[in-house]
């Protein structure tokens, strides 16, 4: 659990009962179609095969018992890269601002070292995601590469997509 002054969040494993809250929060982020390389038009059973698919470890954090952000762990790669954690996170439109997402990293961190990962790496952060990038240097990931180019923005046009990578060995 993380207290803030006015909030508190706790965060937990996924249930089955959460993938409505789920879903209503992973549409709503994919619909503007600006932030990730998802189809804005991707169906329920196929957004939540992605995200809380058997390959990774799912959590939910809420608030007053009502689901305000939710990510997924798992392995970057399979065999000699599998000790490198890749995560995906998203916040509810009337949680952003409140800090959740910051909980959600460091829970992740956290989570990732528990489960014996020694590094994160983020594979597509669009570099329009101003917050996001902004909060991963903050947790002391550093952008490895940009993929000139890589995301076609609905309103910007070509952006960039950056690897971002921490190690998790130096806590």
């Amino acid at each position: 659990m993380v207290s803030g002054a006015l909030r508190v969040i706790n965060i937990r494993l996924a249930r089955k009962e959460d993938r409505g809250a789920i879903w209503e929060m992973f549409h709503d982020v994919i619909s503007t179609g600006d932030v990730f390389a998802f189809d804005p038009e991707m169906s329920r059973e196929d957004g939540l095969a992605f995200w809380c698919g058997p390959d990774k470890h799912t959590y939910v954090s809420e608030q007053n018992g009502r689901v305000c952000g939710t990510y997924y762990l798992k392995s970057n790669q399979q065999g000699g890269g599998a000790h490198i954690a890749n995560a995906g996170y998203m916040v509810a439109p009337a949680a952003r601002g409140h800090h959740v997402g910051r909980f959600m990293a460091e829970h992740s961190m956290s989570e990732a070292r528990r489960l014996g990962f020694r590094a994160m790496q983020f594979n597509f952060v669009v570099s329009t995601n101003e917050s996001a990038i902004h909060l991963w240097k903050e947790l002391g990931f550093e952008i490895v590469g940009a993929l000139r180019g890589a995301f076609r923005h609905p309103q910007q046009g070509y952006v960039d997509g950056y690897v971002m990578f921490r190690s998790l060995m130096a806590d």
